[in-house]
């Protein structure tokens, strides 16, 4: 999952890159999807634009964090959900090393418009969707082990009578 969100972020960045002109909007889906190439230096909704070093030391801390814990991994929606956090992360990750001005402080390519939101990227839908499905996994009490904690709750109580 890691390695096709990666390839889809950095497959369409560089598409982005030869097809499309900086700040000017395509229809692609009459006026609800939109395709606006521009460089961001800082996050959603620009937070950041002037701290992009911050945004680069998150996303290594978010990758090395995701991947300590999947090794641990049992369930195969915790692992679609950490392997989408990480194709994601690494995606802008790769932007904020590789392009302009680089070392860490380099610019995310954005290009995918929606009508009153920030310009975003394949890299942010594979993030947002890994926290959507983390979120929604933790709600219904389900571990990276693949265990329900009521399950837990309830071998530990058995094994204590």
């Amino acid at each position: 999952m890691a390695a096709s969100g990666y390839a889809a972020d950095q497959g369409t960045k560089a598409w982005a890159k030869s097809a499309l002109e900086p700040d000017r909007s395509r229809e692609f889906i009459g006026t609800l999807l939109q395709l606006r190439l521009t460089d961001n230096p800082g996050a959603a909704f620009s937070i950041a634009t002037n701290a992009t070093w911050l945004l680069t030391v998150i996303a290594i801390a978010v990758i090395a964090v995701t991947i300590y814990f999947a090794r641990r991994l049992r369930s195969k929606p915790w692992a679609c959900a950490l392997g989408l956090l990480i194709g994601g992360a690494l995606g802008n990750l790769t932007d904020r090393f590789f392009r302009p001005p680089g070392g860490g402080r380099g610019h995310v390519v954005d290009f995918l418009e929606l009508p009153h939101w920030p310009i975003f990227n394949v890299a942010d839908i594979c993030v947002v969707t890994a926290a959507c499905l983390i979120a929604l996994l933790a709600f219904l009490g389900i571990g990276i082990d693949g265990k329900r904690a009521d399950d837990t709750k309830t071998s530990a109580a058995e094994d204590a009578s």
